[in-house]
């Protein structure tokens, strides 16, 4: 990863998904995505997108076990995010795939869709964010169309090197060409806001503080 994006990734990383939520508002972008959950209590996740698509599976038999290619492509401190089109009677990721990603310093799994050895990626402490768990295997049921090509998360495009947060509020894509705006404004709305959290444990009005211009103009450019 260049050092651009291991300093963008780093400020993402600091950042929470309400905040970039709202700095993917401010500036008319589509990004938050609700839904998908962390399936243990995982730590919060920023990298660089790997994308792989999942199909339902039938006469054409697929050339690799899904996940696998993005896995071994995959650079340290990148994420992997899976469409498998919301899908939760399914599993598209396991533990075995958690055990590969952790090998390769991938930093976590973003899945729409289920996943399934829950308990195995909790114990190995992979981050696995997913719309549901399942014991339901992906043998004959589905399998990976591409890696590494544009797939839509919860009605987001996401396409590869994006940028992805995932925390306990949820999951939020950021358009690689925008990242920056994106990141600086985040920044700006957790000063803001953290200025607002101050004031009250401070003893001010919690109604005052939330009515003050100052605080109200907390998506406002400097």
């Amino acid at each position: 990863m260049a050092q651009e994006w291991r300093s963008l990734v780093d400020r993402l990383q600091k950042l929470d998904t309400p905040a970039v939520s709202d700095a993917l508002d401010h500036l008319s972008l589509r990004g938050a995505v609700i839904g998908i959950r962390a399936m243990w209590p995982c730590p919060r996740i920023a990298g660089r997108a790997v994308t792989v698509k999942i199909v339902p599976a039938g006469l054409t038999k697929p050339e690799h076990h899904l996940a696998t290619p993005a896995v071994e492509s995959s650079e340290p401190g990148d994420v992997i995010v899976i469409d498998n089109a919301g899908r939760t009677d399914v599993s598209s990721w396991g533990d075995i795939l958690s055990n590969a990603a952790q090998v390769k310093g991938i930093r976590g799994v973003v899945i729409d869709g289920a996943c399934r050895d829950v308990d195995g990626s909790r114990d190995l402490g992979f981050p696995v964010y997913a719309r549901a768990g399942v014991p339901v295997t992906a043998r004959g049921r589905i399998m990976q169309e591409s890696y590494n090509t544009l797939i839509q998360v919860g009605g987001v495009q996401v396409r590869p090197g994006d940028l992805v947060l995932a925390d306990g509020s949820g999951v939020c894509f950021v358009p690689s060409e925008r990242a920056e705006e994106v990141v600086e404004t985040a920044e700006r709305i957790v000063t803001r806001e953290a200025a607002m959290v101050e004031a009250v444990r401070a003893g001010r009005s919690v109604v005052e503080v939330m009515a003050e211009s100052a605080f109200q103009a907390i998506h406002e450019t400097k």
